[in-house]
Order: structure tokens, then C-alpha cells, then sequence
């Protein structure tokens, strides 16, 4: 059946269910099926479709809807997503940006697109997602700003509390101001020097050349239609689906 594809598998699910709320003997209400639930999540994901379309399997949209819902509020999907980072490997650390096309429906709504991670530009709505990365490629943390927000100015709360034997970035995360921060880690700056920089800074081409796996890593993540364009009117419902995904790059 080819809506298997959007599903969890058996390992995946494996992983994950004792991270999930509503299990027996935890408190509260008792969540009906969370591998259920989970997979209807990851069908609206995946698809890209309207949760009104939610294939009836999965449960009445609305109440699959609401629990994504308080599930993003509640922080379970964060909670998840950093539970599996754990074995991650932090040789190199990589830092990078992407931005996402936010259809005209998230600025719909009573107050519009004000205080939610939405910026106007020529090519029209946008946000940035601005991703930090273990050595493999693998995602760490997440910053969700306005599409015309520098990359740099994010750097700094990407990095807090991280330990690496170097960092890897763009030349557009080239500032003197970020170098430091990155020697005060113990860690050495593989950054290219921007143009505007009147002495070059020297950077190891050789570990550099690793950085083309958090660019791989977003295009992994974009096969996810709900990530590579942003539906969502609330910052807060994208943040769950911008971690339901990245667990799932964990998982695979």
C-alpha cells in the first residue's frame, strides 16, 4: 500500500514509544494510539495536504489536529527529537540556514503574519531555519526566524553550551565576533574569509569539505512538503512538524 511510505516501521516505532505521552501508567488520560496518531501526522507531513484531507485510518482530522496541537505546546516533539540526539557525534559541529516559502495561508487568520517567523520579501512570505548539525550531518537544535534574518546573528544560540573539535560554516558566518565565541569552545573556525575581509583567514579545506552534509541534511528534510513550504500559521505548529522531521532523520 503506497501510504506505507509516510508510515513509521517497526524499528522506527521501536524507538520512540516509550518517549510518547498517554502510555499506560502514565498520568492523565490515556492516548488512544500514538503509532496511529504519529502516522497521521507524518501523512500530513509528508503529503503536504490539508488536514481536512486526512485519510479516515488515521482518525477524525479534527481530533488528530487538535492533539498535534497540544503535543507542539506541550514541547513532546522537541522532547523526542533531543532525546534521540543523544549518540550524536560531536567531532565537527556545522551551522547553516534555509529558507522555506510560506504559502499565503499562514498569514491568514486574525492578526496575520505579525510576531510568527514571517517575512515579506520580493519572492513574498518567507522563514528561515537556521539548523545546527552534528559530523554526520545530522540535525542538533533549531532556530525559526523571518526569511530575511541574517544567518549570523542566529550563530551565537545555535552554538551556547556546545563542544566540538571545530565548526563548520559558510563564509556568511564570517565575523571576528563569531570566531571568538568558537576559541572561547575550545573549537576551531572552518570558515571561509568573506570577501570584505582585507586579511584572509586561512581555513582547513580538507575538514571543510564536510560541510556539505548539512546541506544534504536540508534536502533530505525537504522531501517533507510541510517543511520545504511552510503551511502553518503558528511558529509553534511549524516547530513541531520542523522536530517531528528531524527525529525522523534520526530514526533513519
Amino acid at each position: 500500500m503506497a501510504a506505507k511510505r509516510y508510515e513509521l516501521s517497526d524499528g522506527q516505532w521501536e524507538k520512540i514509544a516509550s518517549l510518547l505521552p498517554g502510555k499506560v501508567g502514565d498520568p492523565g488520560r490515556t492516548g488512544a494510539d500514538n503509532r496511529v496518531f504519529i502516522n497521521g501526522c507524518l501523512w500530513v507531513l509528508r503529503s503536504g495536504a490539508h488536514w481536512r484531507d486526512l485519510p479516515e485510518r488515521y482518525g477524525k482530522w479534527k481530533t488528530v489536529h487538535k492533539r498535534f496541537s497540544r503535543w507542539c505546546h506541550a514541547g513532546v516533539w522537541e522532547r523526542v527529537f533531543e532525546t534521540l540526539t543523544a549518540d550524536r557525534n560531536n567531532q565537527y559541529l556545522m551551522i547553516d540556514s534555509t529558507i522555506v516559502r510560506a504559502h499565503q495561508q499562514a498569514a491568514s487568520g486574525k492578526g496575520g503574519p505579525r510576531n510568527q517567523a514571517l517575512g515579506r520579501s520580493r519572492g513574498g512570505l518567507t522563514t528561515k531555519i537556521h539548523m545546527l548539525a552534528d559530523a554526520l550531518g545530522r540535525p542538533l537544535r533549531f532556530i525559526i526566524t523571518a526569511g530575511q534574518v541574517g544567518d549570523i546573528t542566529q550563530a551565537p544560540a545555535l552554538l551556547d553550551g556546545q563542544t566540538a573539535e571545530a565548526v563548520l560554516a559558510d563564509k556568511a558566518y564570517d565575523s571576528n565576533a563569531l570566531r571568538a565565541i568558537i576559541a572561547t569552545m575550545g573549537a576551531e573556525a572552518v570558515i571561509p574569509s568573506s570577501r570584505t575581509r582585507k586579511i584572509i583567514i586561512e581555513h582547513d579545506q580538507t575538514i571543510y569539505i564536510n560541510r556539505n552534509r548539512i546541506e544534504r541534511c536540508f534536502g533530505r528534510m525537504k522531501h517533507f512538503r510541510r517543511f520545504a513550504t511552510r503551511y502553518e500559521r503558528r511558529t509553534v505548529h511549524f516547530q513541531g512538524f520542523v522536530h517531528l522531521v528531524a527525529a525522523m532523520i534520526w530514526m533513519s
